[in-house]
């Protein structure tokens, strides 16, 4: 969908799709994930991949780069990194850090199991759920430097 800095068509677009339908679906994104980012609000956690170059040049200005975290940092063992915005809150510490497998071996396989899944329909289902491990480690830590927060204020 995109080249560098510019909409270029896809060489081949989802079944039942067209460009102006993943167009508005992108710019509908980017107004989402922009008005959660100026929310008045004092912390702030939202959860996105890095961005290509079209996302980038229509994000703010004061938008930090998102920290990359791994589900092994917390117990789980697979890759697949998940970005972070964060303000107001600190950035989150492995937990459970467990060590990497071999590269090529099964187990590296299973790690990578979900960047092998088939394409079918419970594929963005299952690529897009959360990780328990993480999701306590960032309950448990930016809960409490919210509490801290609000306590010293």
């Amino acid at each position: 969908m995109s080249g560098p800095g510019k909409w270029t068509h896809p060489k081949k677009l989802p079944q039942g799709r067209t460009l102006a339908d993943m167009r508005e679906e992108f710019e509908l994104g980017v107004s989402i994930f922009t008005t959660c980012w100026a929310a008045p609000i004092p912390r702030r956690a939202i959860e996105n991949p890095e961005m290509n170059d079209l996302a980038k040049d229509r994000m703010p200005p004061d938008l930090p780069a998102p920290q990359i975290v791994q589900p092994f940092w917390f117990g789980e063992p697979a890759y697949k990194a998940t970005g972070w915005f964060l303000h107001g809150l600190p950035e989150l510490n492995a937990t459970n850090l467990l060590a990497e497998p071999d590269r090529g071996s099964d187990e590296w396989k299973k790690w990578n199991r979900i960047h092998r899944m088939p394409n079918t329909p419970e594929r963005a289902r299952l690529r897009s759920r959360s990780f328990p491990g993480m999701m306590a480690a960032a309950a448990t830590q930016w809960g409490g430097a919210a509490l801290a927060q609000v306590s010293v204020a």
